[in-house]
């Protein structure tokens, strides 16, 4: 029997269904990463997790609502490696290129488990980001964090004076765009090659003169 006693103002039971939702969607990272969505089931899952399968619908109603959610951990994890990468980047240059390299890293480091969102969503600019729970707040998350730094410097003439919402969401998309070569193998430079390349080109654009 499990007793709901407060833990820090969380109680055990939370605390059990926060471990046993972080084991299945570990689980249906790697399941998604290796069998693609097609070929994974709420079956392989479970297995993967060490869960009877009906636990997984204690939680999920469908593979796909898996999915999302899995793909929603994943987002948390990347939007916590981009608040570090640009909090220890000195300099709004420094900063902008971090953001450029953490993504793409990121990005590179999952690519089976992304490949999903051409073979089952369609490309991630369109259905996908339209059809994910929670993915649009992400995004914003991301290209807020990205404003903010370029209208801090815009301010302080540290950059040219540009539109900050505007070029934050162009950057995003531009590395969105990157990312969508390196996923479909129509990149085949190396990792810091195509870092460099899409850091120079964004930062000729917007710095001072």
């Amino acid at each position: 029997m499990v007793h709901s006693a407060a833990v820090g103002g969380t109680t055990k039971r939370e605390v059990v269904t926060a471990f046993r939702t972080g084991e299945i969607l570990a689980a249906a990272h790697a399941v998604f990463a290796a069998r693609g969505f097609d070929g994974a089931t709420i079956a392989d899952i479970a297995e993967a997790a060490g869960v009877a399968k009906g636990t997984v619908y204690l939680d999920y109603r469908s593979k796909r609502e898996v999915y999302w959610a899995t793909l929603e951990r994943d987002l948390i994890d990347l939007g916590e490696r981009l608040a570090a990468a640009l909090t220890v980047a000195d300099g709004v240059a420094a900063k902008v290129r971090a953001f450029i390299a953490t993504k793409l890293a990121h990005f590179d480091a999952n690519r089976d488990f992304f490949r999903i969102y051409f073979g089952a969503f369609g490309h991630p600019a369109g259905r996908a980001a339209a059809s994910a729970p929670g993915l649009d707040r992400h995004i914003r998350q991301q290209v807020g964090a990205l404003e903010s730094i370029l209208r801090q410097a815009a301010e302080r003439g540290e950059i040219r004076a540009i539109d900050p919402a505007a070029t934050a969401f162009a950057i995003f998309d531009l590395t969105r765009g990157v990312i969508t070569q390196r996923l479909r193998g129509w990149s085949q430079r190396e990792l810091e090659d195509d870092v460099s390349q899409l850091f120079n080109l964004v930062w000729r654009g917007i710095a001072a003169s």
